[in-house]
Parts: structure tokens; C-alpha cells; sequence
């Protein structure tokens, strides 16, 4: 790896760090519900993009599951706390 990228790469990693920290930070403080699930959404794409940085660092292929896992994990969370905001439930239980 040249010492370019391996600069860009800790750079990238330590700006998505302090963003992830105001993120908690909006996540813990919110003013309202909707608020903190952006910031949640927001972490876990935050998430996705910091395991991408250390897997070009790292030069492997190896973490492309994980990415995809936590991309997937993130969609249903957030649909699950969109909707538990919209009607109060998550499951809805009536066949009519």
C-alpha cells in the first residue's frame, strides 16, 4: 500500500470515529424519536463505510460479507423503528 493511501485510509477512519461519536451524541440527546432513528440509520452507515476504509486498507475481500450483513441489519432496524413510530407496533396481529 502506498503511503498516500495508508494516510487517506487513517483519515477517512478517524473522520467517520468523530462522526460516529456526534452521532451517539444526537442518538442519546435527541430531541425526538425521529431524530435519533436518522442518527442510528446514520451509524450503521457510517459502520458500512469504516469496515469498506479498513478492508481497502487491510487490501482484502474478505469483509465485502460484513459490509452486506450490517447493510442488511441497518434496513431492518430502521423499517422496524419506522414503523413501531408510525402505528405503535411492530407486528401487526389483525386479519381483518
Amino acid at each position: 500500500m502506498s503511503p498516500f493511501l495508508n494516510t487517506v485510509t487513517w483519515i477517512c477512519l478517524i473522520v467517520n470515529a468523530i462522526s460516529i461519536a456526534m452521532l451517539l451524541y444526537r442518538a442519546i440527546k435527541g430531541p425526538s424519536n425521529p431524530d435519533r432513528v436518522v442518527a442510528i440509520d446514520t451509524i450503521g452507515i457510517n459502520l458500512i463505510s469504516m469496515t469498506g476504509i479498513i478492508a481497502i486498507h487491510l487490501n482484502t475481500t474478505q469483509l465485502n460479507d460484513i459490509i452486506l450483513l450490517i447493510g442488511i441489519l441497518t434496513f431492518i432496524a430502521t423499517v422496524a423503528i419506522a414503523k413501531f413510530l408510525e402505528k405503535g407496533v411492530i407486528i401487526d396481529r389483525s386479519r381483518d
